[in-house]
Parts: C-alpha cells; structure tokens; sequence
C-alpha cells in the first residue's frame, strides 16, 4: 500500500530521543547487544509493534516514505526503543545474523507495518477497495 508522504521535522521524531542518530559509549557491547536482540525474532517484534504504537510521529514520517527500506528503519527503530542502540549498530548486528534469522526478522517487520499501515489507512478515510485515494 502507497501512501501520501508525510514529512516531521527531525526535532519530533520519537527516534531522537531514543539514540536511534545518536552514539554508543561503548560500541563493542552495544554491537554484541544488538545481535542478541535482533537474532531474537519475537521480542524483536514485540519491540517493533511497540514502535508503531508508541511513535506516531516517527512512523508517519517513515513509513509513508515510499522509497526508504521501512523494514529496515523499523528494525533500527525497534532496537533503539530497545536498547537505545543507534542504527549504525544495529546495521551491523544485522550482518551477523543468519539467513534464517533475517527471514524471521523481515517478516516481523513486515507485519508491523502492515498493521501500521492498515491502522493508518482507517484513521485517515483511506480505504482503496472503496476508491478512495492513498496518494
């Protein structure tokens, strides 16, 4: 589903204030963190549904980007809420996973975002099967 794109400035982006941009004091831990926690699919997505939740303003600016990677921001975003690791870190982590792992991950965020998608759709009378516009 395509949706108009909707831009916030940076200083409201829940991700902020969560280090998502931000640095680790110490990088090596924070990387040995993250593979824990990205490698871990289900509290990795409970994380990421609690991204859709908690960060109205984040998500709308993300996920009506039609040309960012919203698994991938979603992914960061879910770790930042988590462990206030930036994505720089977790972009990393990301390559000491197994395929497997990653199929797991992609698919939670692939869930979470349909449901944000889906939930943002109603909230906005935006409903294609009727005809109306998500552009």
């Amino acid at each position: 589903m395509k949706l108009k794109r909707v831009w916030h400035d940076y200083r409201d982006w829940e991700e902020v204030a969560h280090n998502m941009w931000g640095e680790a004091t110490d990088t090596q831990q924070a990387l040995w963190d993250a593979i824990a926690f990205t490698s871990d699919h289900i509290r990795y997505g409970s994380y990421m549904m609690r991204v859709i939740q908690e960060w109205p303003i984040s998500c709308e600016n993300a996920l009506t980007d039609n040309t960012l990677n919203q698994k991938a921001w979603l992914g960061h975003a879910a770790t930042a809420l988590a462990l206030s690791i930036p994505e720089d870190i977790t972009r990393k982590a990301w390559g000491h996973l197994t395929d497997e792992q990653r199929l797991l991950a992609n698919k939670e965020a692939e869930r979470a975002i349909s449901t944000w998608k889906d939930a943002y759709a109603k909230s906005k009378n935006l409903h294609s099967d009727m005809g109306g516009s998500l552009l």
